[in-house]
């Protein structure tokens, strides 16, 4: 696929969609007082220059209204588009697409707005407005393809697909969108009754997506029609190579639980939830098999079409065009709303740092499927923590541990959240569950159980758990940083703890928090000259650490620059340290260091 175009358009078109003002960024989401049309002056509406008319009998665009158009309520077209902007730039994504398509219905008239309207109804998933919008975008063949394809996706949706068959044998849809129009046409062949075209034998081979997802399309319409043998061989095809097994193994077990083979399904839905990358799907149809639920129904022509776009939309999301991914799945939701596509369109829009739109789809994932829903709330928990939200991270944090209790990894997020918090009795609860500290748990486990072990004062059943996660990964820089620094820090083996820094050191020298503690260790074996170019540096890379400026005041110190030793503690000051910190920096400032007591001794 040509995706390179495709990102700057994309990008450049977002941007003149949805950019406002500097002066609007803090103005209300509605910004008309309620006036009525004969109590307003009329609004002047900024417009392009006027193209020259290519009709004779076309009016041109007028540069002033009079009277406004206003809508029943009082608000303006104006002051609609002025909403939309400031709606979308805050990334209230919806809001905005329905506020500028308010505005262009008002002023049909308007071309530039008609296009605005179109972009941010095409990002948004309003497929009607999309359908409506597109003759203002067909001078553009990337956003007319678009157009086009959203309204194949409407009038499959609605019913029609002769119609939909129709459109889609037209005129050829321009990059990037052949892929994905290839891997429609089998449904929507099925759907229009033209069963030759649905049923065509795949010719591309199982080693390129294309051979995977028309072959699984292939073994879903062939049983529909009831050729349920070709169908087995299909799926057979399919599971003999890794990634055909990855991603269709469930549709398998569907079939075969349709078949009445209860037991082979039963093994299969198994092996899909085993190995590194379990199917969330499989664990709800295992479930439902086990307290005697009904084998679920065939896939419609609109589901087949709806996974062919979601499956579009995992290929582009590899190659990082996240936003074109998120209108795909917009389209599949039109065709197939399911919680599985919200998510990955929730994960797409984060990826695309579309922050509010993502929050709002994370958040519309039910909890019907409870790995689904658990991997939702985690998305969302992780947006309002990059918001300061943190009470509310970790509300969904704890949602997400709810339902999915055994998942090690929510157990770590929601534990990691409470240590976040300085909560660190229950952090350690959640890791002393037996569903984590297991035999066989991760180094990863160790060194957070260790780290809040530390923070409870609990220091050699801290040491006991770093040193085990350290054997069993000797070269990870964070783990030989956290337990040189420890042992550094607290005199217990400084010579040892600062030979693993070093190793920590050369590992990550980027690492500014790993450069401290090399300085630190410096420091604490006397080598106070160096220590203060190790600390520098550190500094440097990492400005506003308030560990890393105190380290470096204290370094100062001890060379007698006592002048810069008391600005890099006051600099401490004015970086929210914690406050145990904070008194011993006011105290630094006060009276000063004396000589420390230099130790390389062990405990």
């Amino acid at each position: 696929m040509r995706l390179t175009s495709l990102r700057l358009l994309l990008s450049g078109c977002a941007l003149l969609a949805l950019t406002a003002p500097a002066a609007a960024q803090d103005a209300p989401i509605i910004v008309d007082p309620p006036l009525t049309p004969r109590d307003s002056a009329p609004v002047v509406v900024p417009t392009d220059d006027p193209a020259p008319i290519a009709e004779p009998a076309a009016p041109a665009i007028p540069e002033v209204w009079a009277p406004a158009p206003f809508t029943a309520d009082g608000q303006s077209a104006y002051g609609l588009y002025l909403s939309g902007r400031v709606a979308s730039l805050r990334g209230e994504q919806a809001t905005g697409a329905e506020l500028l398509a308010h505005s262009q219905s008002l002023t049909p008239e308007q071309p530039q707005l008609g296009g605005e309207a179109f972009l941010a109804s095409l990002f948004s998933g309003d497929i009607d407005a999309v359908v409506r919008l597109a003759p203002f975008v067909a001078d553009t063949p990337l956003f007319a393809g678009a157009g086009r394809l959203a309204t194949v996706v409407q009038t499959l949706r609605d019913g029609n697909g002769e119609a939909a068959l129709a459109l889609m044998r037209g005129e050829p849809f321009p990059d990037p969108y052949g892929p994905v129009t290839s891997y429609l046409l089998p449904a929507i062949a099925a759907a229009g009754g033209d069963w030759d075209a649905a049923l065509r034998p795949v010719e591309a081979p199982t080693t390129e997506t294309a051979g995977l997802i028309l072959r699984d399309q292939r073994a879903q319409l062939l049983e529909s029609r009831r050729r349920f043998a070709e169908a087995e061989v299909e799926y057979k095809a399919l599971l003999a190579i890794p990634d055909g097994a990855r991603l269709f193994r469930v549709h398998y077990g569907a079939f075969l639980e349709r078949q009445g083979r209860r037991d082979e399904a039963l093994t299969v839905y198994a092996a899909a939830l085993a190995g590194d990358a379990p199917d969330p799907r499989a664990l709800v149809a295992g479930r439902r098999m086990r307290s005697g639920g009904r084998a679920p129904a065939a896939p419609t022509a609109r589901q087949i079409a709806s996974d062919a776009l979601a499956f579009a939309a995992m290929e582009t999301s590899q190659v990082d065009v996240h936003e074109l991914s998120a209108i795909y799945l917009h389209l599949a939701s039109a065709l197939h709303p399911d919680d599985a596509i919200t998510l990955r369109l929730a994960e797409s829009l984060d990826e695309a740092h579309q922050d509010a739109a993502a929050r709002a789809a994370y958040a519309r994932v039910g909890p019907s499927n409870p790995i689904v829903y658990a991997s939702a709330q985690l998305g969302l928990g992780v947006i309002l923590q990059k918001e300061n939200q943190h009470g509310e991270a970790l509300e969904a944090f704890i949602r997400a541990d709810a339902a999915a209790p055994d998942q090690v990894i929510v157990s770590r997020i929601l534990a990691n959240q409470y240590f976040n918090l300085e909560r660190y009795e229950e952090a350690l609860e959640i890791l002393n569950r037996p569903t984590v500290n297991t035999a066989s748990q991760s180094a990863d486990v160790r060194f957070d159980r260790g780290r809040t072990l530390e923070r409870l004062g609990r220091i050699e059943e801290a040491e006991a758990e770093l040193w085990t996660a350290l054997q069993m990964a000797p070269d990870e820089p964070t783990l030989l940083n956290h337990l040189g620094y420890l042992w550094v820090d607290s005199g217990r083996r400084v010579e040892q703890g600062a030979e693993m820094i070093a190793r920590a050191f050369a590992a990550d020298p980027r690492n500014a928090n790993i450069q401290d503690s090399l300085g630190w260790a410096q420091y604490r074996r006397g080598q106070y000259e160096i220590a203060v170019e190790t600390l520098e540096q550190a500094v440097a890379k990492q400005p506003a650490n308030a560990e890393i400026n105190d380290h470096l005041g204290d370094a100062y110190w001890q060379v007698g620059r006592r002048r810069e030793a008391g600005w890099q503690w006051n600099r401490v000051l004015t970086l929210e340290p914690e406050p145990e910190r904070r008194a011993e920096v006011e105290q630094k400032l006060a009276d000063g260091l004396s000589a420390p007591a230099l130790s390389g001794g062990q405990p």
